[in-house]
């Protein structure tokens, strides 16, 4: 029987150290470090990055018309052809014997290079510029694709940070229903207070250990939503650094509203995103207006052919070809009214966004003073409720009121913590808008 506890529980540490080493490491986050790589290694940002390298590749593509094009060849023909077929009749002097009616089979021998080189493309030049304009555009939504992953991340740590101060606020007041049922089971066996006192811190009591699970389950959660955030495993242990705190959530902007829009106008990859799209769409309408002017290109051919591998002989040419397109149908007027008005779209968005940031920064600064004076009364109020809380204990205790009153000024607590959280989450959240606003959302720490 010993020996059979030694190997079973030889079994149990070989099974708990196997499951202990396939158990992920848990991250320790700060704020600043949730922001820094959900700005640099998020999902969306590295699904933006494609783009520009997709962006990238088309102008090496568009770039390709303009450059040499060499290509080599090598063909060996055997033929036999009837010369009536070609409609050709050939005199022969009389007494000379006809030409037979069958010519061949003979072989032909050729190896080829060709070289083809745009010596004049008006319109290639501009598709090129209009691709280059392409990759600033892509670029820019690379940036605002930072952007909206650092905002993300930060809110999520935020959220996050909420949701563990709220089971801190719902120990506490599970701790202070416990102090006031011992309370009340010590009036009650003194004689003071009546039994339904007790019952009453019981169900008090109760109810702190229900509002317990339920903000320990929105803590798991919130973390669940950090991880997304930041691209990591859903299985990843995730522990905070950082709490709800008054300096949480800082960002390197200008504090008055006037100056914040002149720096987000200069700095919102968004909007250097659609001043892009709108420059590239003029490039490609110029690009179609130059497909009316001549385009020339040079054409040289050289390579070997005869009868024979060991006959053929230097052969080749060179040339300029002009061409002048002059009608298509009237289809490169459609194409132009169409990349006109898709230029006047990316202008009309331009100058629509430009009045949208100014105000999502006055908006974000008008939510975050509303948010601070929000906080200063939630701060407030929070000191009253543990004041009314204290006095009522002390009333109940010397068995002037009823715990009516404690069980009154614990619920009274209860609201005044979540309003503190609520309002300091609040005003965190609100200080992301403004960084967000401003475009430096990848610098909140």
């Amino acid at each position: 029987m010993l020996r059979q506890c030694v190997t079973l529980t030889l079994g149990v540490m070989l099974v708990t150290r196997a499951a202990a080493a396939q158990a992920p490491d848990t991250v320790r986050l700060s704020f600043a470090e949730a922001v820094r790589r959900a700005a640099a290694e998020a999902p969306a940002v590295a699904l933006a990055g494609t783009r520009t390298d997709a962006a990238q590749a088309r102008v090496q593509e568009t770039r390709a018309a303009l450059l040499p094009g060499i290509s080599a060849s090598g063909s060996w023909l055997n033929r036999t052809f009837n010369v009536h077929s070609l409609g050709i009749e050939i005199p022969t002097a009389p007494g000379q014997a006809p030409l037979p009616d069958l010519i061949g089979p003979y072989n032909t021998w050729d190896t080829r290079v060709q070289v083809q080189q745009a010596l004049v493309d008006l319109s290639g030049f501009a598709r090129t510029r209009a691709a280059r304009a392409q990759v600033t555009s892509a670029e820019a939504d690379s940036g605002a694709s930072s952007e909206a992953a650092a905002q993300r991340a930060a809110l999520a740590y935020l959220a996050a940070a909420r949701a563990e101060a709220q089971v801190s606020a719902r120990v506490a007041d599970s701790s202070i229903a416990a102090e006031l049922l011992d309370l009340a089971q010590a009036q009650k066996t003194a004689g003071v207070s009546p039994a339904i006192d007790v019952t009453r811190a019981e169900a008090q009591l109760v109810t702190m250990r229900g509002r317990l699970v339920v903000a320990r389950n929105q803590s798991a959660r919130a973390l669940l939503q950090v991880a997304r955030a930041l691209g990591l495993d859903p299985a990843t242990p995730i522990a905070l650094s950082d709490t709800l705190s008054a300096g949480l959530a800082t960002a390197d902007v200008p504090q008055e509203p006037a100056q914040a829009v002149a720096v987000a106008l200069a700095r919102r990859p968004d909007l250097a995103a659609a001043a892009a799209r709108g420059d590239a769409a003029r490039r490609a309408l110029s690009a179609i207006r130059a497909e009316r002017l001549p385009r020339v290109d040079l054409a040289a051919d050289y390579g070997l052919n005869g009868p024979t591998v060991g006959g053929m002989i230097r052969t080749g040419d060179v040339g300029v070809e002009v061409t002048l397109p002059i009608l298509d149908g009237w289809r490169r007027e459609g194409r132009q009214a169409e990349q006109a008005a898709a230029a006047r779209e990316a202008d009309i968005r331009a100058r629509d966004l430009t009045q949208e940031i100014a105000a999502d920064v006055d908006g974000a600064f008008l939510d975050l003073g509303a948010a601070e004076a929000q906080g200063r009364i939630a701060a407030e109020g929070l000191q009253l409720a543990e004041q009314e809380l204290s006095q009522a204990r002390e009333r109940f205790q010397a068995g002037v009121a009823g715990n009516i009153e404690v069980i009154d000024a614990q619920a009274s607590l209860v609201g005044a913590r979540d309003a503190d959280i609520d309002a300091r989450y609040a005003a965190a959240a609100a200080r992301v808008t403004v960084a967000r606003a401003v475009g430096a959302a990848h610098t909140l720490h």
